[in-house]
């Protein structure tokens, strides 16, 4: 039976190589029709070129997984222009990408009363010399006294770039000289001081693909293939909800679909400390047995997005989390209120209604498909993009090995 009509689902990618291949090949083997209000709907897939455009120009589709709007303003512009004027829905809202850091992020949840750790910014320590800098400093820029300000925020600390990602720029400080030799070293980064949460209980991500979530125990000491470990979902119900709520409340606040969470567990409550990252890591390199779960997660929801024409919300609406912060009401209910914000935002039970009936095969699809000789191949043509030639075949068959664990233990209902 044919179908009634076709949605097309644009990748708009950088340097990735695993997932997409991944998501493509998955998604040819399913070969999915749902129906939505009776109409048979199929779906094509498409890379999105780099190329000039006419902003007139129509937009050939209508969903767009973006993974380049936070550093390529060439995407980035095409994108605004395409959720303007077509409609098109985007992974994630790209001016909130391109306006949001971490500082405007941590004021926004201490707004809502999560627990941010103390932080403080600090003036930069070098500046790029332009015509108005020297009056600017000499007239408003006052001296400030480095040591008292590390001794009002206590040790330990940390200071890291106030819009940084990936771990750049990061430097753990126990005392008043490794502070100022870490301000010294600083240059042009502003930065944040933020008082450490130590020692701590549980440090997880949380990742978050529209209402799918994975909370995983995170090693930051660890090489960046083990930084994500294998305990995942591990914590008690009470923690996982309240996890759970802090990341959809935070993806919801902001617009994203697609975003990750680090929190620290001490003593029963948990302390957000970095969820300014909507375009979270996607490879097998780092995610490993988390991997497939990842690729599934788009699926699903790239799927229901474009089937059902999920409208786009090209404005930000925080007045309700406001109002919800300004009662009487106690932390857990606070929370628990922002969480079923968060769960009607993304329409958690309808996108979880039309999984079980639209893509019940997705599992069994996904279990042959991880086992093949191609998904092999994108994990070692992924490998080759990292690691030295003596080092390919070594990592290749790790993580070849960790997508094995998860086909043993969650595939098909294991886990």
């Amino acid at each position: 039976m044919a179908n009634d009509s076709t949605r097309r689902i644009g990748l708009s990618l950088g340097a990735d190589i695993c997932w997409p291949r991944c998501y493509e090949d998955i998604m040819a083997a399913l070969d999915p029709t749902v129906v939505v209000d009776g109409e048979r709907i199929g779906f094509d897939l498409d890379r999105v070129r780099i190329e000039p455009f006419g902003l007139a120009d129509p937009t050939p589709y209508d969903l767009v997984i973006d993974r380049l709007t936070h550093w390529f303003s060439n995407t980035r512009e095409w994108i605004k222009k395409a959720v303007i004027l077509d409609d098109v829905y985007v992974f994630n809202n790209p001016w909130s990408v391109q306006s949001m850091e971490k500082q405007t992020t941590y004021c926004a949840m201490m707004r809502l009363g999560l627990n941010i750790p103390d932080t403080i910014m600090i003036p930069k320590k070098e500046y790029e010399d332009t015509a108005d800098l020297e009056p600017t400093l000499e007239r408003y820029a006052d001296l400030f006294d480095l040591e008292a300000v590390g001794a009002s925020l206590g040790y330990p600390m940390f200071m890291k770039p106030y819009d940084g990602g990936g771990w750049r720029g990061v430097s753990k400080i126990d005392d008043a000289d490794a502070l100022k030799e870490a301000y010294d070293s600083s240059g042009q980064f502003l930065m944040h001081l933020q008082k450490g949460v130590i020692p701590y209980d549980n440090f997880v991500r949380c990742v978050g693909i529209g209402p799918q979530t994975r909370v995983i125990e995170y090693d930051p000491g660890a090489p960046l293939h083990e930084r994500y470990t294998t305990t995942y979902n591990h914590l008690s119900d009470d923690h996982m909800a309240e996890v759970r709520a802090i990341t959809l409340t935070i993806n919801t606040f902001f617009g994203w679909d697609f975003n990750s969470c680090e929190s620290l567990g001490q003593n029963g409550r948990w302390y957000p400390i970095d969820f300014a990252n909507p375009c979270p890591d996607s490879q097998v390199t780092s995610l490993h047995r988390h991997f497939p779960w990842l690729v599934l997660s788009k699926i699903r929801w790239s799927l229901f997005c474009a089937a059902t024409k999920r409208p786009f919300r090209r404005n930000l609406d925080w007045e309700p989390f406001f109002e919800i912060a300004a009662t009487e009401a106690s932390y857990p209910e606070k929370i628990k209120a922002y969480g079923e914000l968060a769960e009607a935002h993304f329409d958690t039970e309808r996108f979880e209604e039309f999984c079980d009936k639209q893509l019940a095969h997705l599992e069994e699809v996904a279990h042959e498909y991880f086992a093949t000789d191609r998904c092999k191949d994108a994990v070692r043509e992924k490998v080759a993009a990292l690691y030295p030639e003596h080092e390919i075949e070594e990592f290749t068959e790790r993580f070849w090995a960790a997508i094995g664990v998860w086909r043993d233990e969650e595939s098909l209902g294991h886990g």
